[in-house]
């Protein structure tokens, strides 16, 4: 009896020691096997989880980041193209009137002979002429365009170029004294600068 009991006792001596160790886990009641606790898995699973979530957070950032890039570049770049497109629209007619006006100017040279010469004859004959002109007029003003007449104002070389000068005491220095050729603006521009003579002092 007492040597079956040390048997016993020795083969229950070796099934503790071929059991695993266990020790309770942190986070239940339960004890686990040593190194073996399940909580610590589902916290490592939990961080690189966190990693991942954090990792793709900052791509998303990145790529809304530019996408927003993107479109604010399309947006500009319609809006050049748009303005592009308004201004070629606004200028569209200025070839042909930078044409029609040194036409302007011959009828202007022809009605000026009038002033010379009083004959019925003439009077008559430019009276057509006279008609011409005050339509072409009319329709380049509908146009938007506009003479540059700044006789007694201050010489502006965006408007203007010098081609003679004079001193008159009564004036101020570099005021424009004379339009020797008109110049003419085209919506706002200057499509001729006007010739004129000024004053020098």
């Amino acid at each position: 009896m007492e040597q079956e009991t040390k048997e016993e006792k020795q083969e229950i001596k070796q099934d503790e020691q071929t059991q695993p160790q266990t020790e309770p886990c942190p986070c239940s009641n339960e004890k686990t096997p040593k190194h073996k606790c399940k909580c610590e898995k589902k916290n490592k699973n939990e961080e690189k989880l966190k990693e991942e979530i954090q990792k793709l957070s900052e791509e998303n950032k990145h790529l809304i980041e530019k996408v927003q890039l993107a479109q604010a570049e399309l947006i500009n770049y319609r809006k050049r193209k748009d303005d592009e497109t308004a201004g070629i629209l606004k200028f569209a007619n200025q070839d042909i009137i930078t044409e029609l006006i040194p036409i302007v100017d011959n009828f202007e040279r022809a009605i000026k002979l009038d002033d010379n010469d009083l004959t019925d004859e003439l009077s008559k004959f430019l009276a057509g002429f006279k008609m011409m002109y005050a339509s072409l007029a009319d329709l380049l003003k509908k146009f938007g365009v506009e003479e540059i007449n700044r006789v007694g104002e201050k010489f502006d070389p965006q408007q203007e170029e010098a081609l003679m000068t004079d001193s008159v005491s009564e004036m101020e220095d570099e005021v424009v004294i004379e339009v020797l050729l008109k110049g003419y603006k085209y919506k706002g521009r200057v499509i001729r600068p006007a010739s004129v003579k000024i004053n020098q002092i």
